[in-house]
């Protein structure tokens, strides 16, 4: 224990200075929490300070060597990295704020842990009980304000007794549901003497921290029907979403077995070494031609760990009998049609079917065909002439081409998303995660962070646009320039598209409305990045020449420090949908013909159209 020191209380009594010694040797709730939270393996929180978990803020200092507070520059960002911190296989997020304007920031990083299903643990503060109702200064209703976001598990913490079996039920629930979950704990309550933990009376609740996820496998009889449906079809299809992350191998041996062609969503981008020749892309709006025209072809689907929204690109109704695993019953024949459905682990449950599959050929030489296509395609997409600024295309498949084998990489939502989707070819089993069901701006840089203070000795990619950067990215530079000089390895680079545009939304204003560019809402101000960079010590490099890319590539993966990487590109590269029909088009035709200038974007538009055209099998 310190010890307090008279001569150091100033014009304090003595009688203060007893106080000081008495609550500097009880252990509070808030000491209490901290150390639950150790057991449940917690070794950092992301956060952001307040007066309304200052009690929380001090017991964490007094557990520093155990958990480290990473402060970002905002509580949003705190729960952005919180979620990233799940995403790539930290265990359960810990997010912590303070009470109203500090508990509301919250709310957007929470719902894409909820929509990609992460679990993740808020902790907020709250005005003192005796303040409550009164419209008391930050006073939010939080059950209200968190009802449906953590609508798996919400509890105030409004005794010291009440705080084990609360944390424990909370981190369970996050784990058991992958999700998000709320704890809010008063100030008062955060001061108050811990509970011993000891007693046994009328309700009061004991708890502990045991956890495990049990074995799920779908009965033998539902195995059985799968399997005599895939077995059945000539030309099998396998859509690979984030629940097969670790089923990588079984979903191989699967597609194999069949002579089937794989396409994932977004989320599965990473399950699969993308050079498989039997693998077709992500699938969607923002995928490539293989996968659209393998659901096009297909006579029977499986759906492994998939959820993906992209309706209009599954296989048409009534063309293929489909079979779908997935932990989660609840979303099982959500997006399309299924006849069998197998409700358990994805590995576990390939496995098991795995014997029960004929061996074939299938279609594999369709499928490599397909594949074979859209790589023709893609190459001459990657060498499409943008004019006096860089194509965007181009720059994300020649960073591709230099990155680390052990990369982490964290993806942004915009137009970046697409040329992330198409060109960057990640390396087998590199992670790589993105805001994908709530596809919200400025996730990028806060899931590089987390990613990074997860695993210090690895390099990690992020990929953004301007519009992001603005909404939030230039700010998280700022913890990147903090922290990085403790990192084994320093090298984060992070690659902004200039464009001066908004160009996701405009060209879903063109393809969607019919409309042209309108300048007050899609322009983004011009900024330094690769300048502002260098500003906080990190390093920057502007590109603006072709010619320039391959060296800069090189260069970012060398440095001794973090490196941003400004890339001067064009905003009319189209963000074409694959295989999409003629009247959809002409859509993007219509809005381009209101926009002065808009000749050149329907010429790029147009020379893309040709290149699907010309490899359509």
């Amino acid at each position: 224990m310190t010890r307090v020191d008279l001569r150091d209380l100033g014009t304090r009594t003595v009688t203060d200075a007893r106080r000081a010694r008495t609550t500097m040797a009880t252990r509070n709730v808030a000491d209490a929490l901290v150390d639950r939270l150790t057991d449940w393996g917690v070794g950092r929180v992301f956060g952001y300070a307040g007066d309304g978990i200052d009690p929380i803020l001090g017991a964490l200092r007094r557990r520093e060597d155990d958990v480290e507070l990473v402060t970002a520059r905002h509580e949003e960002m705190a729960a952005f990295m919180a979620t990233g911190h799940a995403k790539y296989g930290g265990g359960v997020g810990v997010c912590l704020a303070t009470q109203g304007p500090g508990a509301i920031h919250l709310l957007n990083g929470l719902y894409d842990a909820k929509l990609d299903r992460k679990p993740v643990v808020a902790i907020v503060g709250q005005v003192v009980t005796t303040a409550l109702g009164a419209g008391y200064q930050q006073e939010v209703d939080l059950h209200t304000l968190f009802k449906d976001v953590c609508a798996q598990y919400l509890q105030t913490v409004t005794t010291p007794e009440q705080l084990g079996h609360v944390l424990d039920d909370a981190f369970r629930t996050a784990l058991a549901t992958s999700s998000p979950v709320c704890v809010v704990v008063p100030h008062d309550v955060q001061q108050a003497e811990a509970a011993d933990g000891a007693s046994v009376a009328h309700g009061v609740v004991p708890s502990s921290t045991a956890y495990a996820a049990g074995r799920a496998v779908p009965s033998a009889e539902q195995l059985r029907q799968a399997a005599d449906v895939l077995g059945s079809g000539e030309r099998v299809a396998l859509l690979v979403g984030q629940g097969a992350q670790h089923a990588g191998e079984q979903v191989r041996a699967v597609a194999e077995r069949l002579g089937a062609g794989v396409t994932t969503s977004l989320l599965g981008k990473p399950v699969l070494d993308e050079s498989w020749p039997l693998h077709c892309g992500v699938m969607g709006h923002l995928g490539t031609t293989a996968s659209a025209d393998l659901m096009a072809g297909c006579d029977r689907l499986l759906i492994v760990g998939s959820n993906d929204p992209w309706t209009e690109f599954y296989p048409a109704p009534g063309q293929a009998r489909a079979v779908q695993v997935d932990l989660s019953a609840r979303n099982v024949g959500t997006k399309h049609p299924v006849e069998v459905a197998l409700v358990g682990d994805s590995a576990q449950t390939l496995e098991a079917l795995l014997p029960l599959l004929p061996e074939r050929e299938g279609w594999t030489r369709d499928v490599e065909g397909f594949v074979a296509g859209w790589q023709e395609t893609a190459r001459q997409r990657v060498a499409q002439d943008t004019g006096e600024r860089l194509n965007p295309q181009a720059v994300v498949h020649e960073l591709g081409a230099h990155l680390p084998d052990d990369v982490q990489v964290a993806v942004d939502v915009g137009s970046v998303t697409y040329w992330y989707a198409r060109f960057l070819r990640l390396p087998p089993g590199a992670p790589a995660h993105l805001s994908s069901t709530l596809a919200s701006m400025g996730s990028a840089m806060p899931y590089a962070v987390a990613a990074k203070l997860l695993h210090p000795d690895r390099p990690v990619l992020a990929l953004a646009g301007d519009g992001a950067m603005q909404m939030n990215g230039l700010s998280e530079l700022i913890t990147v320039a903090a922290r990085w000089r403790d990192w084994a390895d320093p090298r984060l680079v992070v690659l902004v598209l200039s464009n001066g545009d908004l160009a996701e939304v405009t060209w879903e204003q063109r393809e969607m409305e019919g409309d042209p560019r309108f300048l007050a809402s899609q322009t983004v101000p011009p900024f330094p990045y690769a300048g502002y960079a260098e500003l906080l010590g990190l390093r920057g490099v502007r590109v603006e020449r072709g010619d320039d890319l391959t060296g800069v590539c090189r260069e970012a993966w060398r440095a001794d420090r973090p490196v941003l990487v400004e890339a001067v590109v064009d905003p009319d590269t189209p963000l074409l949908p694959p295989r999409q029909p003629d009247e959809k088009v002409q859509r993007m035709v219509d809005g381009l013909g209101q926009e002065p200038g808009g000749d050149r974007a329907r010429a790029l538009l147009d020379d893309q159209r040709e290149h699907e055209r010309r490899h359509r099998p």
